[in-house]
């Protein structure tokens, strides 16, 4: 039997290659005859180059960049041809920082877009930008700055970075905005659907796990609102309420206002471009079986999680699909159910999530393990 090994990350405790590898060992174990291909996945968040590295083909570069509060570092992407995926996460991801380090009013996606920028620089012309994670609420305007955008006060000067000073924003002048980028496909990869402001919006959703208490979420709401009048009408474009427009702290809305500067832009699944990014359709048909697996299988699993994306493709091609889950709920098997899916969790007896994090990829292996011996008695 062939086995394609395609899951996500099992998010704060192992990356999608290690669980690929896990899965794999514990299959083996049981089954050593059977050919397993790996082939981890993301969802455009964090892990995503690292999904494509494993799968091959691709060239690892260096560029120079800055955390989400500026501090210089080294960040990095991937080519191929003409072709490059950037990572929000890399630069101005919450994991850039510690959690005692948290500033949601300060921190910037500049570094994403000096990342972004060096890879044009290179002739790089086919662009994905895989969106989550991030540590920012200043919907795109530090991406936007790298790019060539100025974001004025009433006296002409150039506001400080992050989503804080957004209420001070007077003008936005466009005219540093390379030609280049008429010549540049861009792909945004986001799952989220959230719009840019209220109650669901990229500040009420997302501040407080970025360092944002009940006052400064409707502060950076505010801000926000302000940065869309303002960048609406500097560009002519309508940002606030389209679907998706609050990812990443807002980093889609302000791709949103220079849309028409690229020769292309859309937005689509993230789970959709990394499969399509790692040759999934072509792995999977070459496959008898698919197992999968991401940290948690519940409620949001429904809701365009990584697992679910690649249950929908192993359905329409007809292949059984397992699914293992480091925690799983009634609702998450039930949202796979009607794939035909077969949950299967790894978690070992009574076990806080601390521990079960702590346990690493053993019981992942084991899980795999008895759900292969279980096929072999079929």
């Amino acid at each position: 039997m062939r086995v394609l090994i395609a899951p996500d990350s099992f998010k704060g405790s192992l990356s999608s290659v290690e669980v690929a590898r896990a899965l794999a060992d514990g299959w083996s174990r049981a089954r050593p005859d059977d050919p397993t291909r790996l082939s981890p996945l993301a969802d455009g968040g964090e892990g995503t180059l690292d999904s494509l590295l494993a799968a091959g083909g691709w060239l690892e570069l260096p560029a120079a960049a800055r955390d989400p509060l500026g501090e210089p570092m080294t960040g990095r992407f991937l080519r191929q041809g003409d072709r490059a995926v950037v990572e929000l996460a890399t630069a101005s991801g919450l994991s850039r920082l510690p959690a005692g380090a948290l500033d949601a009013m300060a921190a910037s996606t500049f570094g994403t877009g000096l990342i972004l920028a060096a890879a044009i620089g290179l002739g790089v012309r086919s662009v994905v930008l895989g969106l989550g994670g991030s540590a920012t609420t200043d919907g795109g305007s530090g991406l936007l700055r790298a790019l060539g955008v100025q974001f004025l006060d009433a006296d002409g000067r150039e506001l400080p970075m992050g989503g804080g000073a957004l209420d001070r924003l007077a003008r936005v002048d466009l005219s540093g905005l390379s030609p280049v980028l008429a010549e540049v496909s861009l792909t945004v990869a986001s799952d989220v659907t959230n719009p840019l402001l209220g109650e669901f919006g990229a500040a009420a959703t997302y501040g407080p796990q970025k360092g944002a208490d009940a006052a400064l979420v409707a502060r950076l709401d505010a801000n926000l609102r302000h940065y869309a009048d303002v960048l609406e009408a500097a560009t002519g474009r309508s940002i606030r309420d389209v679907p998706g427009a609050g990812a990443a702290g807002g980093t889609t809305a302000g791709l949103l206002a220079i849309a028409d500067r690229f020769a292309s832009f859309e937005v689509r699944p993230g789970v959709d471009v990394v499969m399509d990014l790692t040759g999934f359709d072509d792995a999977l048909s070459a496959s008898d079986l698919v197992l999968t697996g991401e940290g948690s299988i519940d409620r949001q699993t429904a809701f365009g999680k990584t697992v679910l994306g690649v249950a929908r493709r192993a359905a329409a091609a007809g292949r059984p699909c397992i699914c293992f889950g480091g925690g799983v709920t009634v609702a998450g098997i039930e949202a796979l159910a009607g794939l035909g899916v077969v949950v299967v969790p790894t978690t070992e007896g009574p076990v806080s999530v601390h521990d079960q994090m702590a346990a690493g990829a053993a019981p992942v292996a084991r899980a795999a393990e008895r759900a292969a011996r279980l096929v072999s008695l079929a």
